[in-house]
């Protein structure tokens, strides 16, 4: 896989971006471990933006890590400071889910406790079916919506 490329203004904003960003890959002594790349595929399939941090005092060593987690992951180097790589991949769109039948509105069945009068006494479950436009209240009244007045008082009055 190839490495996507940023042009200078995309760059900017992506190092912006990760400004405040908390290094979530961590390479060690080992280098790059199949391990560590498939975090690092993980965080950038989740997040898209990543920060690097890499456990190696050679520079060059590090470039190269930036270089190959790029390609490997088919990202961007965004940026490589001090032991920090950045890396940036587009967020692939999550195909939305279709509605669930039982969710749509209409009359439900909702069950009311009614405590006791005294302490021998059971409380009453009594059933009641609701409908879209009515809710239940704390001491179990049902109450309808009220149509919502579209109209200023003025005009009203008038």
């Amino acid at each position: 896989m190839t490495a996507l490329i940023l042009n200078p203004a995309q760059r900017k904003q992506q190092r912006a971006l990760a400004h405040h960003l908390d290094p979530v890959v961590l390479v060690g002594g080992d280098g790059l471990t199949p391990a560590v790349l498939k975090e690092a595929e993980l965080a950038l399939a989740s997040h898209g933006l990543i920060k690097v941090r890499v456990f190696n005092d050679d520079r060059a060593l590090r470039e190269t890590f930036l270089q190959q987690l790029a390609a490997d992951l088919n990202a961007a180097p965004v940026q490589h400071i001090g032991k920090l790589l950045v890396l940036w991949r587009p967020l692939e769109e999550k195909p939305r889910a279709a509605p669930r039948e039982d969710r749509q509105a209409g009359p439900r069945v909702v069950k009311l406790l009614t405590v006791a009068g005294s302490a021998n006494q059971r409380p009453q479950v009594r059933k009641v079916t609701i409908l879209g436009n009515q809710r239940v209240t704390a001491g179990g009244l049902i109450k309808r919506g009220k149509k919502r007045n579209t109209t200023s008082v003025k005009k009203r009055q008038s």
